[in-house]
């Protein structure tokens, strides 16, 4: 009886964590990622946070500024209220060079898993805990398209050991109607 006590317990703690993002660029020097860049792929723990009309995280990166501060200024594209909005969202510092803070809905980190600066990066966005309502999102950026199959293969390496459950991958012909891709 005790032993099935502790192992309800240890699985309501481990259930009730939010998702840990491993693997974090060592060192990111947010200078370097500055520019335009393609979202080509997303990835999500749950299938609603990529919702084409009404997803949370189902966001498209345009630009990328880098602040005097060192934070990071995202503009993005979202589809809400039936039509496709730009926003900027103020991505802050923390301690960790790679991760950021965000306070959209609450508020989320942002961690940069992999980047070579010039062709590719991969982020990832996650919630403080896992509900129907929040999870985990990553991203695949490019510079240009088409984007080479090398960085799509990275992408999916470096979301393997995630709990993803959806995929999405994007042709260049479905990124000009970026918002409702």
């Amino acid at each position: 009886m005790k032993s099935l006590l502790l192992a309800l317990g240890l699985a309501l703690v481990c259930g009730a964590q939010a998702v840990h993002i491993p693997n974090k660029v060592e060192g990111l020097d947010i200078r370097e990622v500055a520019g335009t860049w393609h979202s080509v792929a997303m990835a999500a723990s749950d299938i609603s946070l990529l919702d084409a009309e009404s997803g949370p995280l189902r966001v498209n990166v345009e630009e990328l500024r880098p602040t005097p501060q060192g934070d990071l200024e995202i503009i993005l594209q979202k589809w809400e209220n039936q039509k496709c909005v730009e926003k900027t969202i103020l991505a802050q510092k923390t301690e960790d060079p790679a991760v950021f803070k965000v306070d959209d809905h609450g508020e989320r980190k942002i961690s940069v898993l992999d980047t070579d600066y010039t062709t590719y990066m991969i982020f990832c966005v996650e919630a403080p805990t896992p509900t129907d309502e929040h999870g985990a999102m990553c991203q695949c950026l490019s510079r240009t398209l088409p984007v080479d199959d090398g960085v799509m293969e990275k992408f999916d390496r470096a979301i393997k050991p995630l709990p993803m459950r959806i995929r999405l991958s994007f042709s260049p012909t479905q990124l000009e109607e970026q918002c409702r891709v």
